[in-house]
């Protein structure tokens, strides 16, 4: 059994991707409407993948558990660092966004810092264009990010066999 506080390696980008468009769904229902409660709603969401992946994400838990195993499209591993740092940028800008329109009272700041989220959500939503990883990929290259962590995004293969054996054998 998985522990709670792990993030999953690999990540399956079609989960992935259908979580940004829930955030997309989120942010741009918070933008439109100014729902200020549901910048925090996105943050905890964002906290919540970052610790644990989508173990304790409601919107985390009904991509993976619903929509994704009644897709008729095939799994596909992707590191899950990557995905775990990008996770981590969307919770740095939607907790920046509700600071900056709960407490600072600085409302077009908010939403902008929000509508950047969104944009960013939608890019790998659409097109698999994953903003955070591809930072990650640049720290990565300049030595910022450890070297271990480097290799085990470099050797998916293994983790993705030994994911699916664990999956056939559940």
């Amino acid at each position: 059994m998985r522990r709670l506080f792990s993030f999953p390696n690999p990540v399956n980008e079609v989960s992935a991707r259908l979580v940004a468009a829930g955030v997309v769904a989120m942010s741009a229902a918070a933008l439109v409407f100014q729902l200020e409660w549901l910048v925090v709603v996105i943050a905890l969401g964002f906290i919540a993948r970052v610790a644990t992946g989508p173990s304790l994400s409601v919107l985390g838990q009904v991509v993976t558990r619903v929509v994704t195993p009644r897709l008729p499209v095939a799994p596909k591993p992707v590191p899950g660092p990557p995905k775990r740092f990008a996770q981590g940028i969307g919770a740095a800008f939607s907790i920046a966004s509700a600071l900056l329109l709960l407490v600072f009272d600085l409302d077009l700041a908010g939403w902008i810092v929000l509508g950047a989220l969104t944009a960013a959500a939608a890019l790998e939503a659409c097109f698999a264009f994953c903003l955070g990883c591809k930072i990650f990929a640049l720290l990565t290259r300049a030595g910022l990010i450890p070297d271990t962590i480097c290799e085990a995004c470099n050797d998916i293969q293994a983790r993705t066999d030994a994911a699916l054996e664990r999956a056939a054998a559940n």
